[in-house]
C-alpha cells in the first residue's frame, strides 16, 4: 500500500522521511516517550534512521501504516495503526501514538486520531480497533476515553518492553460505536467533556 496523506484543520498526518530523523531523535529524548511505549531508550539517531525504515515497509506490506504529525511542518507527535490483522469477517488494529513533550495538552492527538480511526474503518474495512497502553498511562487513557473507546480490562504482564512485562490497560472501539465518551473505572472521576 502506498503512504496515505491526512490532513485536519491544524495537523498534516504524513509517513515520517528521512528529513524528520533529526526530529523524531530529538522528541525520543524525552524520558515519558520510552517510559510509555517499546520506543528504544537511549534513543539515538540510528534508531530513528531504522524507524523510518521500517515505517517504509510497512506501508508496503500493509501490516503497519504511521504517521508524523506536523502542524506548521514541525513534528509534534506520531500516530499509528499497528499489527494490522485481516480476518474473513474483518480487519482489526492496534491504535498507538506519543506527542512531543512541548505539545502534549493542545488536542493535537485527538484531533489526529479522528482522521486515522475514520480512514481505518473506512478504507481498511477495520471492524475493530484496539488501544493499550502500559497501567498507568492516565494520558493515554483520557485520550483513548474521548475517542469513544470502551474500557476493557487489565492484561497482567501482558505488555512487553525493553524494560520488560508490564500490566497493561486496554480498550476496543467498533466503527458502531457511538464516539461520546463514557465512564472508565480506571479514570475515575472524568467528566464526558475530557
Amino acid at each position: 500500500m502506498e503512504p496515505v496523506i491526512l490532513s485536519t484543520d491544524r495537523l498534516v498526518l504524513r509517513a515520517p522521511t528521512t528529513d524528520d530523523v533529526d526530529a523524531i531523535t530529538d522528541a525520543c529524548q524525552d524520558p515519558e516517550i520510552p517510559r510509555w511505549t517499546t520506543v528504544p531508550s537511549p534513543y539515538t539517531r540510528a534508531d530513528g534512521e531504522d524507524f523510518v525504515k521500517l515505517v517504509t515497509g510497512w506501508w508496503e506490506s500493509g501490516e503497519e501504516t504511521v504517521w508524523g504529525l506536523f502542524h506548521h511542518e514541525v513534528l509534534v507527535g506520531m500516530i499509528g495503526l499497528h499489527n494490522i490483522a485481516p480476518h474473513a469477517t474483518g480487519a482489526s488494529a492496534e491504535i498507538g501514538f506519543w506527542a512531543t513533550a512541548g505539545t502534549r495538552g493542545k488536542g493535537f492527538m485527538v484531533e489526529a486520531a479522528r482522521v486515522v480511526i475514520d480512514w481505518g474503518f473506512a478504507e481498511l474495512d477495520l471492524a475493530r480497533i484496539r488501544w493499550q497502553a502500559v497501567a498507568g498511562n492516565v494520558a493515554s487513557a483520557r485520550t483513548a476515553r474521548a475517542l469513544g473507546f470502551r474500557y476493557e480490562g487489565l492484561q497482567r504482564q501482558a505488555l512487553t518492553s525493553p524494560r520488560g512485562r508490564d500490566d497493561g490497560w486496554i480498550a476496543g472501539l467498533l466503527p458502531t460505536d457511538d464516539r461520546a465518551p463514557v465512564e472508565w473505572s480506571v479514570l475515575p472521576g472524568a467528566d464526558s467533556s475530557s
